[in-house]
């Protein structure tokens, strides 16, 4: 059905004849589009699609459905692309410096393309980790009507007859590397774990971030997650498609649905399925680029006990994604949250998230499993996500603590001091790291990386095949995998080592106090020795000093803005 235009001119229209109409028009002309075309509104479907790694490799089929879609409602279509990081495939270079630092490259491409050519409206399809939020955080900058796609997990495989999926093969490779695995297995896992596009099937970034698009109200009710290439996912699109120039005609702009109370849904949403922790930077992004001015870390400080997890999904539980799909995803959840939800949040159909909810059902049954519970009977009280303090994060640390019972909730013990994985891996192999040594991993920060590289995430998983998971603890400046939860693991320490924060000043043999129920991350040293090694302290070496790293790392902000490309406060 073709929307029903109000009277008022569209942001891309110029007076016929004039030079922007001419010479746009003698392009789209040599394109086979109608002249009368220059008067509907446009659309940017904007695809951020590779041919490096099977999250975007059916996204450039999606296109021709969405644009007959668009077309159909009265709009133009026109495809823009992005760059595409794939971590498992980007993270080879630059120290793995890439993989956060192409966010931003996604957002700018984003801007150079729809903004420059002044269109009205994008529908972003959304797939990899860091595609979601570079999407969003364009369309809270340049605040255009926009409408988030997600497009879907990939299907797992099986090995010797057990389930088998990328988190396996991560996991397994680590463990290989320290001799806990026989690498032919790793191999063989590494052959059947993906069985066709989409993104990760666990509930790594990309699905808590598919998530959170949703309950953010930027994505379609029920939308989320999805198999991809499922009947369920093309039904999204083709949805899209119709609603976009709606929206258009509407002028229902990203910063009228990204407010205070739809972040804090948002945040509500990723606890409740104990979502990757990566969600809260990029959540923190979107809402700098949107000028909300909310601090979405210190909603996860202070939601978390308030939002029980009420789904269990790998990594976090022991639950598929399919199962997590199939009894309601993201509507399911965000029903049995309403008592706790911000009902007048606006979203992108024009209503706000209490009359989208109105006569959804809650969760449905899988095979007779609760996959999704109802807040009176939850998996856990608990937070899955919790937020530290203290002398060693004076802003913040964040631990992924899942759902399962810990050995220990308070760990003491003396410090051990690495500045990259591979020494880290190899001190292991050594037999350097001991039961109770608390591991510190440094220089891995946004600046200090660049980009949040370094592989903390390679270090938790090779501790964990040496079988000392549950006996030392570890701290890093580095960001983790949202496929880790594995471990006691204090990730994004803030302010980080490269900028002298503490975490810098700790020297081998110190004692490190983390406490998980007092929510504290303590260096137990004095504050005059603290001050004495302040002044010893020199800055590491600079990583990167020519192309895109190097641009990044001078002008990436800290943390609490998202690590952003805006001038710091």
């Amino acid at each position: 059905m073709t929307a029903s235009p109000p009277p008022r001119r569209l942001r891309s229209n110029f007076p016929r004849g004039s030079y922007l109409w001419a010479v746009r028009n003698a392009q789209w002309q040599g394109m086979g589009l109608a002249e009368a075309d220059s008067e509907k509104p446009k659309i940017a479907i904007v695809n951020s699609s590779s041919g490096l790694a099977a999250c975007y490799a059916h996204l450039d089929a999606i296109v021709p459905v969405l644009k007959q879609a668009i077309r159909a409602a009265g709009g133009v279509p026109f495809e823009v692309r992005t760059t595409a990081p794939s971590d498992f495939v980007v993270g080879a270079g630059g120290r793995g410096g890439y993989i956060l630092a192409s966010r931003d490259l996604v957002t700018n491409d984003i801007e150079a393309q729809v903004e420059g050519a002044f269109l009205d409206g994008m529908v972003c399809l959304a797939s990899c980790d860091k595609t979601v939020p570079g999407q969003m955080m364009a369309a809270g900058r340049l605040n255009i009507p926009t409408l988030m796609v997600a497009c879907g997990y990939q299907p797992s495989g099986t090995y010797h007859g057990r389930h088998v999926d990328i988190e396996d093969v991560f996991v397994g490779a680590m463990h290989a590397q320290v001799g806990d695995r026989d690498v032919e297995e790793v191999v063989g896992m590494s052959r059947e774990a993906i069985r066709g596009p989409g993104v990760c099937s666990g509930m790594g970034t990309a699905n808590s971030m598919h998530i959170a698009t949703e309950a953010l109200g930027m994505a379609l009710p029920g939308s989320t997650p999805v198999a991809a290439n499922s009947e369920a996912m093309w039904a999204t699109v083709r949805a899209a498609g119709a609603r976009i120039v709606q929206m258009v005609w509407d002028d229902l702009k990203p910063r009228d649905i990204l407010t205070p109370g739809a972040f804090a849904n948002a945040v509500r949403a990723v606890l409740a399925v104990g979502g990757s922790v990566n969600c809260i930077k990029h959540l923190q992004a979107v809402a700098t680029e949107a000028g909300c001015g909310v601090d979405v870390y210190g909603l996860f400080e202070t939601l978390a006990d308030e939002v029980p997890v009420l789904a269990g999904v790998r990594p976090v539980g022991e639950r598929f994604i399919e199962e997590f799909e199939a009894a309601g995803g993201c509507r399911a959840v965000m029903r049995a949250l309403e008592p706790l939800l911000d009902g007048g949040a606006l979203t992108v159909t024009g209503g706000t998230v209490a009359q989208n909810l109105e006569g959804v059902q809650g969760a449905k049954d899988v095979a007779g499993a609760e996959v999704i519970r109802p807040m009176s009977n939850p998996i856990s009280r608990r937070p899955a996500i919790t937020m530290l303090r203290g002398s060693l994060a004076p802003e913040y640390g964040i631990v992924k603590t899942g759902v399962a019972e810990r050995r220990f909730r308070r760990f003491s013990g003396p410090a051990i001091c690495f500045s990259s994985s591979d020494d880290a891996i190899a001190a292991l192999k050594r037999g350097d790291i001991r039961p109770g040594h608390v591991v510190v991993m440094r220089g891995a920060g946004v600046c200090g990386g660049p980009g949040m590289g370094g592989g903390s995430s390679r270090v938790v998983f090779a501790i964990d095949g040496a079988g000392l998971g549950e006996q030392v603890a570890m701290l890093t400046d580095g960001h983790l995998s949202g496929l880790v939860c594995k471990g006691l693991v204090v990730a994004e320490v803030s302010p980080e080592g490269s900028v002298c924060g503490p975490l810098a000043l700790v020297a081998n043999g110190d004692t490190i106090t983390i406490d998980l129920d007092a929510r504290r991350c303590d260096l137990e040293v004095g504050e005059a020795e603290m001050q004495r090694r302040r002044e010893a302290w020199l800055p590491p070496p600079k990583q990167f000093d020519r192309g895109w790293l190097q641009i990044y790392r001078r002008n990436v902000g800290p943390l609490k803005q998202g690590a952003v490309l805006v001038e710091p406060e």
